[in-house]
């Protein structure tokens, strides 16, 4: 019992690491990677928003140039160089905004993905009792359809013994048609099930259930 139990676990576990394999949680999930990437180029904007500039003048690199025979005369040249940041007003508020607002949009994805993990889970699980319902039914049906095939057989022989009479048979027969419609029935279910649950998770249910037994 407990070995079954661990199996069924096991399983669950296997559907969901699967489903989480979807292209709708990997979307959700690089969601969240993008929005960390938003996050480091608002903290880098206060590089790319502060500037540099300066100069220097021309008697500073080649003192001859200004014409001048002694060196008293150019010292005139005030300054020899300059030098300045140019940095916008709006720095201290705007660059800060930006990165809360790059870290409000990570918390938004990281809540979307946390969110479609939950969805895909619930609905992973669900297909999956679904099939488990759908797989015991036709169980249980095969069987019903067994018994009535008996029956109609049985029946078959008496009549042609002339033991029961065409309407008995006729009874037996209908029956047992009943109960194989009702089992194509269930086939056919059991199998949509299957296909729905294997477009989640990307593989074969009854090859993830060989993988997964004891």
């Amino acid at each position: 019992m407990t070995s079954d139990t661990g199996r069924v676990v096991d399983i669950r576990e296997r559907l969901v690491q699967l489903a989480m394999q979807n292209p709708n949680y990997e979307v959700a999930d690089r969601s969240v990677t993008l929005a960390g990437y938003q996050i480091r180029i608002a903290k880098s904007q206060w590089l790319a928003t502060i500037s540099a500039q300066g100069n220097i003048n021309e008697f500073t690199i080649n003192p001859k140039s200004t014409g001048s025979t002694n060196g008293a005369a150019n010292t005139i040249y005030y300054p020899k160089y300059n030098f300045g940041i140019n940095i916008p007003f709006d720095i201290f508020t705007r660059i800060p905004n930006n990165v809360k607002m790059a870290r409000q949009t990570y918390y938004i994805a990281e809540a979307n993905k946390n969110e479609k993990y939950r969805e895909i889970k619930e609905q992973v699980l669900t297909i999956y009792e679904d099939y488990l319902l759908a797989k015991a039914t036709l169980e249980f049906q095969i069987q019903v359809t067994q018994d009535e095939y008996t029956l109609y057989k049985r029946a078959e022989k008496d009549y042609s013994d002339g033991i029961i009479k065409l309407e008995d048979f006729d009874k037996a027969y209908k029956g047992w048609t009943a109960e194989e419609i009702t089992r194509l029935s269930a086939l056919r279910n059991l199998n949509v099930i299957k296909l729905t649950l294997e477009r989640v998770i990307g593989v074969k249910i009854d090859d993830l259930i060989k993988q997964t037994k004891p």
